[in-house]
């Protein structure tokens, strides 16, 4: 098998104790009472690994607060990983040279959820799409041509490149933000909920093109998202997510026809389907944990309807349950 153009190996993420007033008081109120200090370190990703292969669309799916924006990141290079590896084209990206990371991270690039909080208000489109494929000095012909394609490209008219973000909608904003990431002409593409914060009629404008930009250079994705019917419709495989561990991965189809683990199985259960006429539709019980003190054993054991003693004492083993698809559930044992 070829080498795949991104790998995380048992990648987590672990935030710290903040050091404000507040939390040093609130530490200092608790020794005075003899009451145990407030756990304070967030487990937002815990022991993730997975592979891209070159070409692929792999959809990472979950509740909000299951750490997938925060895999993102990391893959991303915007945001380092407390253990574990992350690998581009085989060679992992923290012992690469200074030439070499930055090359690495200039491949690897990230389209932000929020189209009005991820663009300079103060630079014009001109400055946000071009300043950095001239920084690195990408730009071989005229500034103003290469700038020009770029919007293009993303679907822009090149006359907007004098205005600003805040003479723009939502969905232009986003495909200002495309056409920044592709501008230094990256090879893998991070889309944090690229498409959630805009209508409907946008969002499948923003898919499509997404589509036609996979066809047209060959690009590779990491599609973050809650919404299943938008992974369905993009993804060549699915992962899915809870409380900051994987507990399936399949192809798309796979995991659509034959679910295997109790939360994707609740998942799917609730996405809206023309065809499930007079159906009662009930949310998953429960909330999600808060990840500053996850349950232990299987974290979907407290709102899992199959729950057993086990469960909640023993990890699930993340295996093969079928050729390609894999799940971390005591049940299939």
């Amino acid at each position: 098998m070829s080498t795949p153009i991104i790998e995380l190996r048992h990648v987590s993420k672990r935030f710290g104790p903040t050091h404000d007033a507040a939390a040093r008081l609130a530490r200092n109120l608790a020794t005075r009472f003899g009451r145990p200090a407030p756990n304070e370190t967030v487990r937002a990703v815990d022991d993730v690994s997975f592979a891209v292969a070159r070409g692929e669309v792999v959809g990472l799916v979950g509740e909000s607060g299951c750490g997938k924006s925060t895999v993102g990141r990391m893959v991303a290079g915007i945001m380092p990983t407390t253990e574990g590896q992350v690998l581009y084209q085989g060679q992992e990206v923290a012992s690469l040279s200074a030439d070499k990371r930055r090359e690495a991270k200039l491949k690897i690039q990230m389209i932000f959820q929020d189209p009005y909080a991820s663009l300079n208000p103060r630079l014009r489109v001109s400055e946000i799409v071009g300043e950095a494929p001239r920084v690195h000095g990408m730009i071989k012909g005229g500034f103003d041509d290469y700038l020009d394609a770029q919007l293009r490209r993303a679907g822009l008219d090149p006359a907007f490149k004098r205005r600003y973000p805040h003479q723009f909608s939502g969905g232009q904003r986003q495909r200002i933000g495309i056409a920044r990431a592709l501008a230094v002409q990256p090879d893998f593409l991070v889309c944090d909920e690229a498409v959630a914060a805009l209508d409907v009629s946008i969002q499948a404008q923003i898919l499509n093109l997404f589509m036609d930009l996979r066809q047209e250079l060959g690009l590779t994705y990491l599609f973050i998202s809650h919404d299943l019917g938008v992974v369905e419709h993009l993804s060549d495989s699915v992962l899915i997510m809870y409380l900051g561990r994987i507990v399936e991965s399949a192809p798309t189809e796979e995991v659509f026809l034959r679910a295997n683990h109790p939360y994707t199985q609740a998942l799917l259960s609730e996405v809206p389907r023309i065809e499930a006429r007079k159906r009662r539709f009930t949310a998953i019980k429960g909330e999600i944990p808060s990840p500053l003190n996850p349950p232990s054993g299987c974290h979907f054991h407290p709102r899992c309807p199959h729950a057993m003693p086990r469960c909640s004492v023993e990890v699930p083993a993340f295996k093969e349950v079928a050729p390609g698809h894999h799940s971390a559930c005591h049940l299939n044992d």
